[in-house]
């Protein structure tokens, strides 16, 4: 991986959602601009917020894809990341940093 890029892993978060109150959301329901969470599998020299491992909030429409060893992967600059998961804390935050 090359200066602030990194490629991300979305196997397993595609799919069937539930809503608030317990009803299923179909994976091919119309819904407006959603972003989509993902797992990073590598990076590049320049990235100095995610890590290997991490799990990251983006925009769907801001990638570009690529296939390596049969595998989907999706290629993003750092800065096209909403959003950076962490366990949750005992001090009640968030669990998610920027």
């Amino acid at each position: 991986m090359l200066h602030d890029r990194l490629l991300v892993s979305t196997e397993g978060e595609a799919g069937e959602r539930r809503s608030g109150g317990g009803i299923v959301i179909p994976a091919t329901a119309s819904v407006g601009r959603r972003l989509v969470w993902g797992q990073v599998m590598a990076t590049g020299q320049h990235v100095r917020q995610a890590q290997v491992g991490d799990r990251v909030l983006f925009d769907p429409e801001e990638r570009a894809e690529v296939e390596l060893s049969g595998r989907d992967y999706i290629l993003l600059r750092e800065r096209d990341l909403h959003a950076i998961a962490q366990d949750e804390t005992d001090e009640g935050g968030t669990g998610l940093y920027l």
